[in-house]
C-alpha cells in the first residue's frame, strides 16, 4: 500500500476503526472526494465517477457519535473541521436537532492548480469563479491567496466563513501562504466581516468563498469600489445563472426592464420592452470551471452580459490542460468592436478640426466645459463670445426652432451641437464624441487625468468636486490616484450615475 497523504490520514483517523481499512485499501484512495455516513445505510466513499460502499455493518448512531467526538464544534451552518487541516465535516439533523448523517469532504492543497489562469489572477482585476460543487473552486481561491501573498507580496486577506479555505483552528493552513485569515462566526455575518476587513486591515486583495446573499453582493461592490482586488466564488454554474438570480445579479451589473421608443426599437430590431444591464459589473472577469482542467474565461463581463440579454451567445476564451499537462487555448474570446461613446448627442455631423476649435457654451456650464477640455487635453478652447466661436454647444431645452440662439447661429452660419442636459457626464461624452476620443487604455488615462485636474482646482477653490460618472473599475483607479495625491474621496450616487467625489 502506498503512503497516504498526511492530511488525508488525519481525516481517515476520525472514522470508526471498522470503516477506515476498506477506504485505505481502495486503489484510488488518493483521489477520494468525500465520505458519507447516514444512519442505517452502508458507509460511502465517493471518488471521481465512482461510489464505493464500504462492506460490513450499516452505520449506527454509535459510529456517528464516535466521529463527533473527534472533530470540532459544529457552527450554525452545520459545519465543523479538523484543526490544521482543510477537511470539512457537514452534518444532517433530524427534526429534534439530533445528528443522524455526516458528509466528510476531503480538503486538498494542490500547488500549480491556477497556472492555467495565472495571468488572470495576476491582472489585479476582480475575478468571479463559477462551477458545480466539488469542481475545485475553493482550491483555486486557496492557491490564489498563496501566489498573490508569497510571489507578489500583496496584502491578502481571506474571509473564511466555514474555515474551508484556510482550515479549522486559529492557525491557518500553510496552503494560503502569507495571506491573513479572518474567521466568520456565522454565515449571516460574512458581509460584515468583508467590510471590516477593508476598513480595519488595509488589504490589497480580499478572497471570499460562496457569495450567496444580497448583502454579500452589496459588500462585494463596496469592496471593489475602494480599490481592493476581489476574488470570489458564487452559487451558480454559469454566467447566465448569476444573471437570472435576483439575489446575485448585481455581481454582473443587475438587470432592468426598459421601454424603447418606436424608432429605437426599429433600429435595434427588437421589441419595445427589453432587458438591459443596469450598472457596471462588480467583477471584471468571470471564470466558469466546466471541468477540472477546462476553463471558460469571460475577460469582459459587461460585454458578455449584454450579449446574453440580447439573446446572443457570448464567446469566452476556453483554456484546457491536455493529457500531457500542457495548456491549450481551444477557443479564442470574441472580439468586440468599440461602440460610440455617446448616444445623447443629437448632431452626428461633427467633424474633428485640425486647428484649435472654439466652443461657445449656451446654457452649458463653462467651468465644467473648460475642465473637460483640460482633462481630455483637446485642441479646443471656450470662446468668450458667439462671434468668436467655431461651434455652439447648447442643451435640448434651448435648441427649439425659433429660439434666440438658433436664430443667431443661423445668421452667423455657426453649427450647433446639442446635448440633453447641462451635466458634466453629458458634456464629457460630447467632447469624446466630437474629438473621437475612445479606447479602454485612453479611458483609464482620462479618468486619472480628471482626478489630477480636479485636485489642482480643489487646491485653489477649497471646495469639493464631483468627477464624471464612471464604471466601478475606473472609479477604483480614481480612488487610488486621489489617495496618492493626499485627497480624500468617496463614491456617491446611484448607478449609472455613480461617481467619485473629491474633498479638500
Amino acid at each position: 500500500m502506498e503512503k497516504i497523504n498526511e492530511d488525508l490520514g488525519k481525516l481517515l483517523d476520525v472514522l470508526p476503526t471498522r470503516i477506515k481499512p476498506s477506504l485505505i485499501n481502495h486503489p484510488h484512495v488518493d483521489k477520494l472526494i468525500e465520505i458519507v455516513l447516514d444512519l442505517g445505510k452502508l458507509p460511502e466513499g465517493r471518488f471521481p465517477g465512482e461510489i464505493f460502499y464500504c462492506p460490513g455493518e450499516l452505520v449506527s448512531q454509535q459510529d456517528i457519535d464516535f466521529i463527533l467526538g473527534q472533530v470540532g464544534s459544529f457552527t450554525s451552518d452545520n459545519r465543523a473541521g479538523i484543526e490544521r487541516t482543510l477537511h470539512r465535516i457537514s452534518c444532517m439533523r433530524n427534526r429534534t436537532g439530533k445528528i443522524i448523517g455526516l458528509t466528510c469532504r476531503v480538503g486538498r492543497s494542490i500547488v500549480g492548480t491556477i497556472d492555467i489562469i495565472r495571468d488572470v489572477i495576476e491582472s489585479g482585476k476582480n475575478i468571479l469563479f463559477m462551477g458545480p460543487p466539488g469542481i475545485g473552486k475553493t482550491t483555486k481561491l486557496r492557491e490564489a491567496a498563496r501566489v498573490l501573498s508569497d510571489d507578489f507580496s500583496r496584502r491578502v486577506i481571506v474571509v473564511d466563513t466555514s474555515n474551508e479555505i484556510a482550515g479549522d483552528g486559529d492557525i491557518p493552513h500553510p496552503a494560503i501562504g502569507k495571506a491573513r485569515r479572518m474567521q466568520v462566526p456565522s454565515p449571516e455575518h460574512q458581509h460584515k466581516v468583508m467590510i471590516e476587513a477593508v476598513e480595519n486591515h488595509m488589504p490589497e486583495v480580499i478572497i471570499v468563498d460562496e457569495i450567496g446573499t444580497e448583502a454579500e453582493a452589496l459588500a462585494c461592490r463596496t469592496i471593489a469600489e475602494r480599490g481592493v482586488q476581489l476574488i470570489g466564488t458564487a452559487h451558480g454554474n454559469q454566467l447566465d445563472n448569476i444573471i437570472s438570480n435576483p439575489t446575485l445579479s448585481d455581481l454582473a451589473g443587475g438587470i432592468q426592464s426598459v421601454i424603447l421608443g418606436d424608432e429605437e426599437a426599429k433600429r435595434r430590431r427588437t421589441q419595445k420592452a427589453i432587458l438591459e444591464r443596469k450598472a457596471p459589473p462588480t467583477f471584471d472577469i468571470a471564470i466558469e470551471i466546466r471541468e477540472r482542467d477546462t476553463f471558460a474565461i469571460y475577460q469582459d463581463v459587461a460585454k458578455a452580459v449584454d450579449d446574453l440579454l440580447r439573446g446572443k451567445q457570448p464567446q469566452p476564451e476556453i483554456r484546457v490542460r491536455n493529457s500531457e499537462g500542457k495548456i491549450e487555448i481551444k477557443q479564442k474570446a470574441k472580439e468586440y468592436m468599440p461602440e460610440p461613446s455617446v448616444q445623447e448627442v443629437e448632431d452626428s455631423e461633427a467633424l474633428k478640426s485640425t486647428d484649435v476649435t472654439r466652443i461657445y457654451p449656451f446654457g452649458v456650464n463653462k467651468n465644467v466645459l473648460e475642465r473637460g477640455l483640460r482633462t481630455l487635453m483637446l485642441p479646443a478652447i471656450v470662446a468668450p463670445t458667439m462671434d468668436e466661436a467655431d461651434i455652439i454647444l447648447t442643451v435640448k431645452s434651448k435648441s427649439r426652432p425659433g429660439t434666440k440662439i438658433m436664430v443667431l447661429a443661423e445668421q452667423h452660419n455657426i453649427p450647433v451641437h446639442i446635448i440633453k442636459n447641462n451635466v458634466s457626464s453629458q458634456i464629457l461624452k460630447f467632447l469624446k464624441f466630437y474629438f473621437r476620443v475612445g479606447g479602454k487604455e485612453n479611458a483609464e488615462e482620462l479618468a486619472l487625468r480628471e482626478v489630477e485636474e480636479a485636485v489642482e482646482e480643489i487646491k485653489n477653490s477649497h471646495k469639493s468636486i464631483d468627477l464624471n460618472p464612471q464604471n466601478a473599475y475606473l472609479r477604483r483607479i480614481q480612488h487610488q490616484r486621489a489617495s496618492e495625491l493626499g485627497i480624500h474621496s468617496e463614491s456617491v450616487g446611484e448607478e449609472p450615475k455613480r461617481r467619485v467625489k473629491l474633498y479638500p
